[in-house]
């Protein structure tokens, strides 16, 4: 019974980190915006890997933010362009 517990929390974790992702995905236009935006992606992929893998979910969150943001703030409008 606990097993299954698990894995279905995992599954609704993941089902709710890819509608984050997704909902996040076109945001961004100032740096800032993309910064904070990358932060959201980064942790919600982070957070879903650490949840697949057995890992801490908190520190994949944390460890996703800090590089999505870090690549948003590094990227121009120009960069990419989801046109």
């Amino acid at each position: 019974m606990h097993t299954q517990l698990m894995k279905t929390t995992r599954v609704l974790t993941l089902g709710a980190i890819a509608a984050l992702t997704i909902g996040l995905a076109g945001c961004g236009t100032t740096t800032g915006e993309r910064a904070t935006s990358g932060a959201g992606v980064g942790a919600a992929v982070g957070a879903g890997a650490a949840a697949a893998t057995g890992g801490s979910v908190g520190r994949g969150a944390a460890i996703g933010a800090g590089a999505g943001a870090a690549t948003g703030a590094a990227t121009d409008e120009d960069d990419i362009s989801l046109d």
